[in-house]
């Protein structure tokens, strides 16, 4: 099963709490002196009991100048670290021990400050992420202009929108108001670009609106939003499993650039009812991949710090799909109507 090494660096006079703690989390941990009046502490701690360790060494040592603790995965360990209710840990504190179905669906994810630094990286807006985002929109641009998929399929997998697509679902489950603001900044500074770099392919390459792959990203029906559900939960299990690698096929079926690049597109071309359409499909996409991920993240046990925050939140997602779903289904009318 999935263990973590944790290290902890301390100065001596805190030697005894330390103990305690690790004690409750841990099974397997060992001391050694370091220079400068500190100790290390190295301890071999069960995937599923690394958050509540780290959130007890943060509220015990977080304000010690000298306190560190680093975290990293091991990929064996003899004797094996078992997981099973027989080996479990019991709490610290006043929580119910989680349910069956609790810890089957959380013995797998990694740490919530792990999420956050396997999201971090993809929140700020650099000129390596701007130059990203307006090479996979042109990339995205091109192949639907020319009717070839596997060119769509590249700049799909590139997805540098993803990252803070994540970013704005983790902070709305945890309640993390700087990281929300800074993956929405990045979100929306990015989509800017996009739609820019479409426009700039209109502008200069002639288009035929009804090539299969820009007329696909005109046209939503209900599947569409099952499958942007769908996909946005399983690229939550992704990411929540530390494998980042698997986000790939999640990012080549639902894509955020190609609908933004088509919309550029279609603005350049001087006809913005279509971009509006192009762009009611991103809207659902991104509506349903922050949906789906809010949920999956709770479902795996994250730690909101505030449940009224977190659904309401969630119920403003909820609500602003239903009013997508809507509107989807007046136009479908319209359409057959007209």
């Amino acid at each position: 099963m999935s263990a973590r090494l944790v290290e902890i660096f301390l100065p001596e006079t805190h030697v005894a709490p330390l103990e305690a703690i690790l004690g409750q989390h841990s099974r397997r941990f060992w001391r050694e002196a370091v220079p400068g009046g500190q100790e290390k502490y190295s301890c071999i701690v069960q995937q599923r009991y690394t958050e509540r360790l780290l959130n007890n060494l943060d509220s015990e040592f977080g304000r010690i100048p000298q306190f560190t603790a680093y975290v990293s995965d091991l990929e064996a360990v003899l004797p094996p670290v078992v997981e099973s209710v027989e080996t479990e840990l019991p709490s610290s504190d006043t929580r119910r021990p989680p349910t069956a179905i609790e810890r089957f669906f959380s013995r797998d994810r990694i740490s919530t400050d792990e999420l956050y630094d396997d999201i971090e990286e993809s929140l700020e807006v650099t000129p390596n992420y701007l130059l990203t985002v307006i090479l996979s929109s042109i990339i995205a641009a091109l192949g639907m202009r020319s009717g070839q998929t596997a060119v769509v399929i590249g700049a799909m997998i590139i997805a540098p929108l993803l990252g803070p697509t994540m970013g704005v679902a983790l902070a709305a489950t945890v309640g993390n108001a700087r990281m929300a603001g800074k993956a929405a900044l990045t979100l929306l500074t990015g989509s800017i670009f996009a739609v820019l770099a479409g426009m700039l392919v209109g502008f200069l390459v002639s288009i035929d609106p009804l090539v299969p792959e820009l007329k696909s990203r005109t046209i939503i029906l209900p599947a569409d939003v099952a499958l942007a559900l769908t996909c946005g939960a399983a690229g939550v299990l992704a990411l929540s499993r530390g494998a980042s690698m698997s986000l790939v096929g999640v990012m080549i079926a639902v894509a955020l650039v190609p609908p933004l690049a088509a919309t550029g597109i279609f603005l350049g071309t001087g006809e913005p009812a279509i971009a509006a359409n192009a762009f009611f499909l991103f809207a659902v996409n991104l509506v349903c991949v922050n949906v789906a991920g809010i949920v999956m993240f709770l479902v795996q046990g994250l730690p909101p710090k505030s449940w009224r925050i977190t659904f309401g939140i969630l119920f403003l997602w909820v609500a602003l799909l239903a009013l997508l779903a809507f509107l989807m289904t007046a136009r479908l009318i319209f359409g057959l109507a007209a």
